[in-house]
């Protein structure tokens, strides 16, 4: 089987070219900096790829190489780390037997979002300890693997909806639940987060790790949905859209309980003013 790789520079459009990305057949993207990379093989239409990439953004810079005849299937695996967040632990199948089983999530990295590899999962798992009571009711939005659903279980949470519009992500999901033993208080549900979270409302904490546009959308369902003394992690926030997105807060009545940041990216907890 040959390999190629594909390393594409984008200076915006970035969820739309990684929508497209795995809509011309790449089975996985991470981001290296300013850069999303892929490997596709032989069965990949190359050409089709980085046409569906510059439809999304022409100014994208598409380069590619040929990657030597290894086993992938176990090559990947050496760039996943398990990652020690404190009160939690996010790690593989294969590296999990290394760290305390009450406090470790194991997650089966596969195309649902949120292995513990990007800052913004560990941003909100960081975060999560100072927020969340036993017995707490929780919705995670756009819950992708579920692993900030799981967290929410494992630190004391009694009921977690975990809201998810992506169907090729629901069986990951589910399937990371039942892993870790939380089936009875998580539950995965399929659809679209605005028309689901006042379903499952009142809640005291909404969990939420979606690109910045998304969550100014949803700031008034999320509203909504809290309890009078309840909490809303959010992340996917750029560093560089911190100052915006901390006045979008202020003028829609929200203030800022504590932050957290890593790499590029910003979380941040809330509560209403």
């Amino acid at each position: 089987m040959t390999w190629t790789s594909l390393r594409i520079r984008v200076p915006d459009a970035r969820e739309a070219v990684i929508a497209a990305m795995f809509a011309a057949g790449a089975q996985g993207v991470h981001e290296d900096a300013d850069a999303l990379v892929t490997h596709v093989d032989e069965t990949v239409d190359i050409a089709a790829l980085v046409a569906a990439v510059r439809a999304e953004c022409p100014a994208a810079e598409v380069t590619q190489a040929p990657l030597p005849d290894v086993d992938w299937s176990e090559q990947w695996k050496q760039g996943v780390g398990a990652h020690d967040l404190g009160a939690l632990v996010v790690a593989p199948p294969w590296l999990a037997d290394r760290f305390d089983p009450a406090r470790t999530i194991v997650i089966e990295p596969e195309m649902a979002f949120g292995t513990g590899e990007h800052a913004t999962t560990r941003g909100v798992i960081r975060l999560l300890p100072q927020f969340i009571h036993p017995g707490d009711r929780v919705a995670d939005l756009g819950a992708g693997s579920a692993v900030l659903a799981i967290a929410a279980a494992m630190l004391g949470a009694s009921r977690v909806a975990a809201i998810e519009m992506d169907h090729d992500a629901i069986a990951n999901a589910e399937s990371n639940v039942a892993r870790n033993g939380v089936a009875d208080r998580v539950t995965v549900i399929e659809g679209d987060a605005a028309q689901l979270l006042p379903l499952v409302a009142p809640v005291r904490l909404v969990l939420a790790n979606i690109i910045s546009s998304v969550l100014v959308a949803l700031l008034p369902v999320i509203e909504q949905a809290l309890t009078p003394d309840g909490h809303a992690i959010l992340s996917g926030i750029l560093a560089a859209e911190r100052d915006e997105m901390l006045d979008v807060l202020r003028r829609s009545g929200w203030r800022v309980l504590a932050e957290d940041a890593e790499d590029i990216w910003w979380s941040v907890a809330i509560a209403r003013a």
